[in-house]
């Protein structure tokens, strides 16, 4: 993909999957700091301090932080906090960055912000979606969402699982069925 857009040779903005290693959270802290826009998948977890347990808010999957942005600002950031690293996959002989197209970003964020939702993530490798089939929310929390509707190991009934293919893939919470269309 190219960094520059049209005929003005402004630079595109793109979700790029990055590596905060146990700094998830003061990532996205330093990026909102400079007015980047980023996203940490977040959930509800349980953790013991001084033999207490509580239920606290944590990174749902170590290490990810997704940052959107240009480029050539990402980079700029990058230099000033080396701890966050781009994700790169492989691409014939070398490897890319990660990047991950909006309307996936955006159908992925839906549903990780309903965290007080029962939400499942999975490795890429967990789960296979060609089993599957799209489908389309109408109502609920998950009104508009889109995704693919299987069986999730584990679980009694179908899921909708909304993926970042290489990354990551969140199933949603039982949804009715009545609530379901049916999509190509």
């Amino acid at each position: 993909m190219s960094n520059t857009s049209g005929e003005d040779g402004r630079e595109t903005v793109f979700w790029y999957a990055m590596c905060a290693y146990k700094k998830e959270m003061y990532a996205q802290k330093e990026l909102e700091k400079e007015h980047i826009e980023c996203f940490v998948p977040i959930c509800y977890t349980i953790k013991e301090y001084h033999g207490r347990k509580e239920r606290v808010l944590a990174p749902a999957i170590s290490n990810l932080v997704f940052v959107h942005t240009t480029k050539s600002v990402l980079t700029e950031f990058k230099i000033r906090n080396p701890y966050l690293q781009y994700i790169t996959q492989k691409e014939g002989s070398g490897r890319k960055l990660l990047i991950v197209p909006d309307d996936q970003m955006h159908e992925f964020i839906r549903i990780a912000q309903k965290y007080e939702e029962e939400l499942t993530y999975y490795r890429p490798e967990e789960i296979c979606l060609t089993k599957g089939t799209k489908v389309r929310v109408h109502g609920g929390v998950f009104d508009g969402v889109e995704g693919t509707l299987l069986k999730v190991k584990g679980k009694r009934s179908k899921r909708i699982v909304v993926t970042i293919p290489g990354i990551v893939a969140i199933a949603a919470a039982y949804i009715e069925p009545e609530l379901i269309e049916i999509i190509s």
